[in-house]
């Protein structure tokens, strides 16, 4: 299977173009629930590839406005290249979107397109989920403010956390998206830190509010001041150590996730994200 099998063509990808700001970006993340963004720009012979503007770079650089100066040099791949090698190519350049480019900016191919793939039967992944899964599972407690949790998915660098109760069990699962959904764009505001509304909570120590001040800018994005169980998910899809990478790459499809927790009974012993599925395309 080739990548032009499973990739989004040009005319469906939605892109900013060049020159543009950062609100541009912004509301298309937002609406449109998308991890990055492609620039393009206009040439002799077409649209060009510029680069790649994700949700990070925006939150990490939260005074530049000038979408040439957000843009992250990502690899790209061809129309014609096998969907493993690309399966790989993501896996270890941690790229969840990957601009197919020749010559021209054609489209592009991500994480999801290669589950679909996985899940219609259209590659072989003959292998069981559990040899996919991880023990390491970033978790949060259920009464955490939101904006401390979304802090702690940015400094562990994963798009989830698992939400647990008062007795340590799974009560739900926050990710990205979910966060991204209750966020509120706003204008011209400076003020940092001041996101608790009640400065005397257990919450609101100085390391916290540094903490939520360097993740999401109020100049930019402003969360509400809600814990966690209000805005996580808590009808969770598990999934065995035995189930099929196949049959895990359809459950994430049909729900619409990009990770379930694996389950030995009702005790949580891991999780499998969409990008763990893509190691059993290719051999170590």
């Amino acid at each position: 299977m080739k990548v032009a099998d499973a990739m989004t063509p040009r005319d469906e990808v939605v892109t900013a173009m060049l020159p543009g700001t950062r609100s541009d970006v912004l509301e298309y993340l937002q609406e449109r629930s998308f991890s990055s963004v492609p620039v393009i720009a206009e040439g002799d012979n077409g649209p060009e590839y510029r680069g790649l503007i994700s949700r990070q770079s925006l939150i990490d650089q939260p005074d530049e406005d000038q979408l040439v100066m957000l843009m992250e040099d990502v690899p790209t791949t061809t129309a014609e290249t096998d969907i493993e090698a690309v399966a790989r190519l993501m896996v270890e350049e941690g790229a969840r979107r990957v601009p197919v480019v020749d010559g021209e900016f054609e489209g592009i191919v991500t994480v999801t397109d290669v589950v679909h793939a996985i899940a219609r039967g259209n590659v072989a992944a003959d292998t069981e989920v559990g040899d996919c899964a991880t023990d390491a599972i970033n978790t949060t407690y259920a009464e955490t403010p939101l904006l401390v949790a979304e802090a702690e998915l940015s400094y562990a660098d994963v798009p989830y956390t698992v939400v647990l109760d008062d007795e340590g069990t799974m009560a739900g699962v926050l990710t990205e998206v979910d966060i991204l959904d209750v966020a509120r764009i706003v204008e011209g505001e400076e003020s940092t830190g001041d996101n608790f509304p009640d400065q005397d909570s257990e919450w609101s120590w100085e390391g916290v509010k540094a903490v939520g001040s360097r993740t999401f800018t109020t100049r930019d994005i402003e969360l509400p001041n809600g814990p966690v169980r209000e805005f996580m998910s808590d009808d969770v899809v598990t999934v065995t150590r035995s189930r099929s990478v196949e049959e895990a790459a359809q459950d994430m499809i049909s729900n619409d996730i990009e990770q379930i927790p694996l389950v030995t009974g009702e005790r949580l012993v891991g999780i499998v994200r969409d990008v763990d599925l893509l190691r059993a395309l290719y051999d170590d």
